[in-house]
């Protein structure tokens, strides 16, 4: 009867062991929306819920990782390993079952930093190469690149159509413009021109030259340090934060020109982000504990939001209600009501947290 009541014992203690391990599992299910934050020194990425800003799983990630990006179906993650513009990995990111996947290896691409995701492709700016690249993730392969001849090309922004690229270039103080483009080679009027009548009007007009399919670059100087910018929501400015002197730089995007430097004494500016309605502008410094927040139409400080004492990576609620700032001294993630513009909460996503991202599936 002992011998049986054990045995009782002991299934009864397995089933309970394997409903507790199946509610722990489940209880750590990724949500369909997180919050993706880097800590540089703990070289973790943390999965949040954003909902009851928990962190629900940290996945290692390498030795100095700076930037994160989620892929468009919101599955995978990838974190550029960025060594000051020396070393060369991309870090992939298993986001529903939570952990690390073989990493790529970027050579000949060198300081992987700026990420972004469009057109099915993962774009990145590798620093030490002074180059933005693109890779496929179905091929595995590097599809594209560019060089811009610009010191540490840092920062990446991609339109939704693939056809133009803004990056910052930080020591050489400059903003490129990737343009997809087509030009017209060769013919009677030379390159780039499309010909003039046949000469002493004999003979019918030759057909024209072949469009040739080709990237330009615009490149518009800044203020030296430039590093985090943001494009307007209605696409029509581009703001640009500089450490060195603290000022902001408006290009207005549909003339490629600077039109407006803002004193804006923004000094270790780091980040720069404009709210979802594309009213307001956030600047983060990592030397003060002071978030800068911008009227966007009026070009004025609107207030001086303190977060602790130096932040860099800005995210927002793409519902407008909350943004997320990587407060990297302080080692926590600040929460921001948009509405009152305060801080409401801190996330702790380990030391020296500071590339934030987004990651939704269907």
């Amino acid at each position: 009867m002992r011998s049986l009541n054990n045995s009782l014992l002991k299934g009864l203690a397995a089933c309970l062991l394997a409903i507790a391990v199946s509610f722990a599992s489940s209880a750590q299910t990724t949500p369909k929306v997180t919050l993706l934050a880097l800590s540089k020194t703990d070289h973790t990425l943390a999965i949040i819920d954003p909902a009851s800003l928990k962190v629900i799983a940290r996945v290692p990630v390498g030795q100095d990782p700076h930037e994160v990006i989620a892929a468009a179906d919101g599955r995978t993650a990838y974190v550029s390993i960025y060594g000051g513009g020396s070393l060369h990995e991309l870090d992939v990111i298993d986001l529903v079952n939570q952990k690390a996947l073989p990493a790529i290896d970027t050579r000949p691409f060198l300081g992987p930093h700026g990420l972004t995701f469009v057109d099915g492709k993962l774009w990145f700016t590798a620093e030490g190469s002074k180059s933005v690249v693109r890779f496929d993730p179905v091929s595995g392969k590097f599809d594209w690149a560019m060089g811009t001849g610009q010191d540490r090309t840092h920062m990446l922004y991609v339109t939704p159509d693939a056809r133009r690229i803004y990056t910052t270039n930080v020591s050489s103080g400059t903003v490129s413009i990737l343009l997809d483009t087509l030009i017209r080679f060769g013919g009677p009027g030379g390159p780039g021109r499309l010909g003039g009548p046949p000469p002493n009007g004999a003979g019918a007009m030759p057909p024209p030259p072949p469009l040739h399919h080709d990237w330009i670059q615009i490149v518009i100087p800044v203020s030296r340090g430039s590093e985090g910018f943001d494009v307007s929501p209605n696409d029509r400015q581009l703001w640009a934060a500089a450490s060195d002197d603290g000022s902001i730089a408006i290009i207005d995007l549909a003339t490629e020109k600077l039109i407006q430097r803002i004193d804006a004494k923004a000094v270790g500016a780091n980040r720069l982000k404009f709210t979802p309605d594309g009213k307001l502008v956030f600047v983060s410094s990592l030397r003060n504990g002071d978030l800068l927040v911008y009227d966007a139409t009026l070009h004025r400080l609107v207030k001086k939001i303190n977060i602790g004492h130096g932040a860099a990576g800005i995210q927002m609620n793409p519902d407008g209600s909350r943004a997320f700032i990587g407060c990297t001294a302080d080692n926590y993630v600040a929460v921001i009501d948009l509405k009152k513009l305060e801080v409401t909460d801190r996330i702790d996503v380990g030391v020296g947290p500071d590339g934030l991202a987004w990651a939704a599936r269907p």
